[in-house]
């Protein structure tokens, strides 16, 4: 397994497994912790591990967390995904840049999130199962959600948007979700 640093967004890797074919399949190491804390992400900080499956053409997403973030290490385990990732955090020097992979059951390629950025998906696949491994415990007071369909955000979908959660649907823009209250 290999880091990858992703240069646009700062702090993101990617992680490639090695995964080893035969007749029957293959196998592939989807976690190594030795090589995530290589590049000075803590494997233990690790706390929660989630996963959700979608219907071609489901997007989920644009979710971040308030407070002290979340960040998430990322698995299409099943199908296929159109990921994203925008770096919503205001010091980073990749502050406000989006960057899209495309996530499979094929690769098992993982890509970890910093905490401060919000993350997305559309589903390629019928279905696709996409794992989570989150550093903190889920707090649902500290959702944030923006747009999907955000214009700022300028984020072109691959495929039709087929189905959306009525939170998703009624998330307001970029600039509305992180205006400061007071």
């Amino acid at each position: 397994m290999k880091a990858i640093p992703v240069p646009e967004i700062d702090g993101a890797y990617l992680f490639e497994p090695t995964p080893h074919a035969d007749g029957r399949g293959f196998f592939s190491r989807t976690f190594d912790r030795d090589v995530v804390a290589s590049v000075g992400i803590d494997p233990d900080g690790f706390v929660q591990d989630s996963l959700s499956r979608s219907r071609k053409g489901v997007v989920r997403g644009m979710h971040l967390r308030g407070g002290a973030g979340e960040a998430k290490l990322v698995r299409c385990s099943h199908g296929a995904i159109f990921d994203v990732v925008v770096d919503l955090r205001p010091d980073s020097p990749t502050f406000r840049n989006v960057k899209t992979f495309e996530l499979s059951g094929d690769t098992q390629v993982s890509v970890y999130i910093p905490a401060g950025c919000a993350h997305g998906f559309q589903s390629l696949t019928d279905p696709s199962d996409v794992s989570y491994r989150i550093d903190r415990a889920h707090d649902p007071e500290e959702d944030i959600t923006i747009s999907y369909k955000d214009p700022e955000l300028d984020i072109s979908w691959p495929l039709s948007v087929t189905m959306v959660s009525d939170r998703d649907e009624r998330a307001p823009s970029l600039g509305e979700a992180l205006k400061p209250t007071r």
